[in-house]
């Protein structure tokens, strides 16, 4: 603040300086969106490396090509990444009792089923003389209840009215199950008694969410869903610090290998109390400290017996399909933050990858569908300023395949997508190092990850530095001349050359086909622009407010030609001088007073772009009619 001065003398003030850093944002941070085998879900999760993946997500899993790809990214030099596991609990299955001649199946999916008993028998007060065998009462009750549900008077012969099977259509809890009852059998199934316990369902389970573990009714869920907390133990135990409470216990939760019964994490909590007044309430410790368990639903009536309680029911679920990523066609994944707009608690992505929804099986496995997925997944990334890279349809099996099936990506052709093509082969550690087929959007975006480290985001990811690491080889192996033509089309192709290896042979996003002739033909000049407009973005928040007159206009010139400068001396742009690199225009000719009227300063900044030599042309001549002086 200005200094009052009341004696004579020197006084010193700090005055606030205009310079205000602009730092550029990160260029590489890849999200990546599919199956995984344990994680979050619908959380974008940062991670630096494979280990942490392995550590968070499980590792490599044969029915997630994530995992692989998570896998080639980092081999190829990639640093970070957002994972967003997606999981489709699998499907309840229905309760089924086995009454001999045939099988009840309760008509509602769930464990609830499992609540049903069925009871038979032969009154003779209703029923026809002579006996007939095949005539008899049916009861459904509730499971060790004398309440009952429903009755039915039936019979297993297929040419009566009340055909049991036909008759249970209009039953609201059970069916006869397809397929169990034999042709007109004799007789009916056997008469409960007092020997022959009432029939009881059994199988009845819940949509598989994750493991659960109850301990004398309190209800221990795994932290997340996934057959992996199967090999889950919560073990109790009395020896606390205070042996005449009652309410104290210990609690230790195993995660167990299930191939060696070794346990491979452990988490303990001492002294934990039931009383929810404690500050060791075991309900907010667990929230807390737990990674293997989620917060209990329920709160313990009183503390468990001293035992060790196994975990169950947890499921990898079903393979995922498009409506999982992106959901339906209201707008409640969107809302919600789910599948890809889980990436919106993110706070920068700069690269997307959703790799197929299938692995490979002799060559082929479902990818995102074009309308379906990657068009919304291409319209968040332009809003979102990232690349989102496509993998080659499975019908890509050469290159004239890919030349006339590019046609149908032409929606997705836009200056924030590129193509790569063919697929990769690599040793699989799965399945005995045997050579497989992978997407490879993984290995390209951890090249992009690499290029810029080692170059910067304006050099192309591609060329003889762009090697793809871990491939023995590529699916299909093109000429020069399949190249040129694919090359046209805006397809990146990847080439084996003798020495060299694998590389990414092509630096195009979608948009740069030649018969487009778009200014965001190549990969590194549109990737330039996004570092540059989300660096400015993130860096003149500070303007916001501010007054809008010359003294503003000076000082975010002076700050975006700072970080502008920087970018030019580090070999970003063309030219020799800042003047034909760059310009940066905040001033009366920009910001009009009709824009000030309004609140709006305008800003223009404008550079010229690096663009790569995609073709060397070296013309050699003789030297004609020279003599040896």
């Amino acid at each position: 603040m200005p200094v009052t001065p009341t004696y004579p003398g020197v006084y010193i003030e700090e005055v606030p300086s205009e310079v205000r850093t602009i730092t550029g944002v990160a260029t590489s941070i890849s999200a990546f969106i599919g199956r995984a085998l344990r994680g979050p879900v619908d959380d974008p999760t940062t991670i630096h490396s494979f280990a942490d993946y392995q550590r968070i997500f499980g590792g490599l899993w044969v029915k997630s090509t994530m995992s692989y790809a998570v896998q080639q990214f980092f081999l190829n030099g990639g640093s970070e990444a957002l994972i967003v596991r997606v999981h489709v609990p699998a499907p309840p299955t229905q309760a089924i009792a086995e009454l001999g001649v045939f099988k009840l199946v309760a008509l509602v999916p769930g464990a609830s089923g499992n609540d049903l008993q069925a009871t038979v028998d032969y009154d003779y007060d209703y029923n026809v003389t002579p006996f007939n065998p095949q005539l008899f009462n049916l009861k459904i009750y509730k499971y060790g209840s004398p309440v009952l549900l429903e009755t039915w008077w039936v019979t297993v012969d297929s040419t009566q009215g009340n055909y049991v099977t036909n008759a249970l259509l209009a039953s609201t809890r059970v069916r006869v199950l397809d397929g169990s009852m034999d042709t007109d059998p004799a007789a009916g199934p056997a008469e409960t008694t007092v020997d022959n316990p009432p029939y009881s369902f059994t199988g009845g389970l819940d949509a598989a969410i994750a493991s659960t573990a109850s301990l004398n009714g309190w209800t221990l869920v795994a932290a997340n869903p996934g057959a992996w907390g199967n090999d889950l133990e919560a073990v109790v135990d009395w020896q606390t610090k205070n042996t005449d409470d009652t309410k104290l216990f210990n609690l230790s939760i195993d995660e167990k290998d299930k191939d060696t019964g070794e346990v491979k994490t452990s988490e303990s909590f001492r002294n934990v109390s039931v009383d929810t007044d404690s500050k060791r309430f075991v309900n907010a410790v667990l929230e807390e400290d737990s990674k293997l368990v989620a917060k209990p639903g329920t709160t313990p009536a009183s503390r468990p017996a001293e035992a060790t309680f196994t975990f169950s029911g947890g499921s990898n679920g079903d393979p995922i399909t498009d409506a999982q990523i992106v959901g339906g066609d209201d707008d409640t994944f969107e809302d919600d933050k789910l599948g890809l707009w889980a990436l919106e608690k993110a706070d920068l992505f700069n690269i997307l990858c959703i790799p197929p929804l299938t692995p490979y099986q002799d060559g082929s496995a479902i990818l995102p569908d074009e309308t379906v997925t990657l068009t919304p997944a291409l319209t968040y990334c332009q809003k979102r300023r990232a690349m989102l890279l496509i993998d080659p349809p499975d019908s890509w099996n050469d290159a004239a395949g890919a030349g006339s099936g590019v046609s149908s990506l032409d929606s997705l052709r836009d200056k924030n997508s590129a193509l790569f093509f063919p697929n990769l082969k690599a040793k699989d550690p799965l399945r005995e190092y045997r050579v497989q087929e992978f997407a490879p959007c993984g290995a390209a975006a951890g090249i992009f990850a690499r290029t810029d480290g080692e170059r910067g985001v304006w050099k192309a990811p591609a060329g003889q530095d762009a090697v793809v690491r871990g491939a023995t080889g590529l699916a299909y192996k093109m000429t020069d001349a399949e190249n040129g033509d694919l090359n046209q089309l805006a397809v990146n192709c990847l080439r084996t050359f003798p020495v060299i290896g694998s590389v990414v042979w092509g630096a195009r996003t979608l948009a740069g086909a030649d018969q487009l002739a778009s200014e965001w033909k190549y990969i590194p000049v549109r990737r330039t622009a996004l570092y540059i407009e989300e660096s400015l973005y993130r860096g003149t928040q500070w303007v916001v407010f501010e007054p809008n007159d010359e003294p503003l206009w000076s000082q975010i010139r002076m700050n975006v030609g700072t970080f502008m400068h920087g970018l030019f001396r580090k070999g970003a742009f063309q030219g020799m001088t800042p003047r034909e690199a760059y310009f940066v225009k905040c001033d009366k000719e920009t910001t009009t007073q009709a824009d000030i009227d309004l609140g709006i300063v305008n800003i223009l900044v404008g550079f010229a772009p690096l663009k790569p030599a995609e073709f060397v042309i070296i013309k050699i001549s003789q030297i004609a009619g020279q003599t040896q002086a």
